[in-house]
């Protein structure tokens, strides 16, 4: 059929459920729908990841406002997991060699997504050192060593436990090997050295692992990639280390920013994934063009344009994030469904919202140490018949979680209007090492605890899977305003617009290719090299007041004899019917089958190891009498 038998999708993090709390943000979520949506579809995907013993922190607030983390420590028994074993019982060891020829341990844990191994390493065993047993303490969390020890894990680990995991069960072996940002590049090492232990070069073997390889790039700018210095590098590998087949020098060239513009003394995780990949992708149409320019330096000579990365758009599972009654009318009947009953399903959903906003603000003034007799106005925050806006995300400082207070006496006259009040629900993490991040946190929050506003704006602490399920269906209308075009591609509107919420954002990511006037509203921006920060903040707050107080609230409140927002219902529609489709995890799974896993699993059967000895010894040639080529005579007519 020319499709592979088995792909092995490498990822850092899996956000499959609240109840396995292994992710941080999108790029997680992004990973847990690709494998339901695999899935769903019958596609033959196998997850291999890192199972953290603390996942990512808690969030909480001070009295002041400030960010405050918590790691509890999680119980593999107790999460929906199984121990990968041998035939007679005995645990699945996978073995790593640290410097000075010291071991590392890890046990496989498997959670069964639909029709989808997901494979999940931890080092927290008996067999290792107290700092080898924290390798796998907390996601994204240690010093550049930590992270690295992390990688190493994941990507030559991921390999080992994936060979245990076929030998097992049966299960075929991975044709296709995709690595979801550039932390799992090491995969691709592991597997050469499996490929030179069996008889090949080093040339040869990368040919053979370029063929079946797929690389996606989530990141738009070069801080979000891992770096590591290259002499922790160099020390982690050769004859007393891991890999002991391959020369360090060759594995140092495939990591090295030895480019125009690149540093060429640090190790780039996602230079090493494009050079082990034969094909590379970002994930928006616009990401793609970032992407090409990001790393044209890889390409000499080659116009940005002619970059070989290509873009799958991201997409949501629907089951997933879908309200249950927005689930049970089916896409199909939103074209017919009275506007009546449409409008009475999204007050249902923004109801709700509204009872669990109380709870968890409750909850959360709670631990910030107030007692019950001042939480009395609690119950009067937010309004099920008011105009709800939603922001919820990771802080970095280019999503611009404060943008909205830029001018906050204009924003209080929004939330407080007479007539078209509008109020929003707030929610997101800063990094724990982030403190300009804790400082965006903190000055929303103490916006939110004015009493002239602190019925109309709340943040929520502890964002997750869990609020997020409620949260998206609850909102009239999805926020997002980050830095265009830092946005790789952001999916959070994708799920509000499943159950009919209407985007406001900026033309980053995906809303740059599917905007459309019947779906919401974009942001103009002020790009340019000339403009200033702080001056491109103020012209882009100003644009999203106005269109909030010119187009969106009026739009909503505008309503009809029978008392219904004819227009507002008619964008929810056309949302549901039109955009809907588009933002599907199945879609983009099918994308990723037909456009990069079949063509990955075409090369690796094309190139055995005879086809890549003889297609590395052509590039050798003709890299070495490359430079005795020349122009000799040009004719134009």
């Amino acid at each position: 059929s020319g499709l592979p038998t088995a792909i092995a999708y490498f990822s850092p993090e899996f956000g499959i459920t609240a109840a396995l709390p292994q992710y941080s943000g999108g790029l997680g979520i992004l990973a847990g729908d690709h494998l339901k949506a695999a899935s769903d579809l019958g596609v033959p995907l196998m997850g291999v990841g890192l199972l953290y013993r603390h996942g990512y922190f808690r969030q909480s607030l001070s009295r002041d406002g400030w960010q405050q983390e918590h790691y509890p420590v999680l119980d593999p028994d107790e999460l929906p997991l199984t121990q990968l074993c041998e035939a007679d019982g005995r645990p699945v060891r996978i073995p790593l060699t640290l410097p000075g020829g010291r071991p590392l341990h890890a046990r496989v844990w498997q959670a069964q997504v639909g029709r989808v191994p997901l494979l999940l390493l931890d080092s927290d065993v008996e067999e290792n050192g107290h700092g080898e047993r924290e390798v796998t303490d907390r996601l994204y969390g240690g010093g550049s060593e930590h992270r690295l020890l992390q990688e190493m894990l994941l990507g030559i680990g991921g390999v080992r436990a994936l060979r245990a995991y076929c030998r097992l069960t049966g299960h075929p072996e991975p044709e296709v090997f995709h690595t979801n940002e550039g932390h799992a590049g090491f995969q691709g090492l592991e597997r050469i050295r499996e490929l030179i232990a069996d008889g090949a070069d080093f040339d040869t073997a990368h040919e053979a692992v370029r063929a079946g390889t797929v690389f996606t790039t989530h990141t738009p700018v070069p801080a979000g990639i891992d770096r590591f210095d290259r002499e922790l590098v160099a020390r982690h590998f050769g004859d007393d280390a891991e890999l002991p087949g391959i020369e360090v020098e060759r594995i140092l060239a495939l990591g090295m920013e030895t480019y125009p513009g690149g540093e060429p003394n640090l190790f780039n995780m996602a230079v090493m994934g494009l050079r082990l990949a034969q094909r590379a992708n970002g994930v928006s149409t616009l990401h793609g063009r970032v992407s090409r320019e990001m790393f044209a330096g890889l390409w000499p000579g080659f116009d940005p344009e002619e970059v070989p990365i290509t873009s799958v758009t991201n997409g949501v599972h629907a089951p997933t994030w879908t309200a249950p009654e927005v689930t049970r009318l089916g896409a199909r009947q939103f074209g017919h469904l009275p506007d009546a009953e449409l409008w009475e399903l999204r007050r249902t959903l923004r109801k709700r919202l509204v009872a669990e906003v109380r709870q968890r603000l409750y909850a959360s003034w709670r631990q910030r140490g107030a007692g019950t007799a001042e939480l009395g106005w609690i119950d009067g925050v937010l309004d099920p018949d008011v105009l709800t806006i939603g922001f919820a995300r990771r802080v970095p400082s280019y999503k611009r979680l404060t943008l909205m207070l830029r001018d906050q006496d204009r924003l209080m006259e929004l939330l407080l209007h007479p007539e078209r009040p509008v109020q929003i629900v707030v929610a997101g993490k800063a990094h724990p090492a982030d403190d300009g991040g804790k400082r965006l946190v903190q000055e929303l929050v103490r916006f939110a605890d004015d009493p002239r506003v602190r019925h109309r704006l709340v943040f929520l602490p502890d964002y997750g899977m869990g609020m997020a399920q409620n949260l998206y269906p609850g909102c009239d209308v999805w926020l997002n305003n980050p830095l265009r075009p830092l946005e790789a591609c952001g999916t959070s509107g994708m799920k509000a617009a499943l159950n009919g919420c209407l985007n406001l954002s900026v033309l980053d990511g995906w809303w740059d290719e599917w905007y459309e006037p019947d779906f919401g509203w974009a942001i103009p921006t002020a790009d340019g090299d000339a403009i200033d920060e702080t001056r491109r903040d103020d012209l882009e707050a100003a644009a999203l007041y106005d269109l909030l107080e010119q187009r969106v609230a009026p739009r909503f409140y505008d309503r009809g004899l029978d008392g219904h927002p004819g227009r507002w219902i008619a964008m929810v529609r056309r949302t549901l019917t039109t955009l809907g489709p588009k933002v599907l995890a199945g879609r983009m799974v099918r994308e990723y089958v037909e456009r990069l896993y079949a063509p990955a699993a075409r090369s690796h059967r094309a190139l055995n190891l005879d086809a890549a000895a003889e297609l590395a010894t052509w590039k050798s040639r003709i890299r070495a009498a490359w430079p005795d080529v020349a122009v000799d005579h040009v004719e134009a007519h």
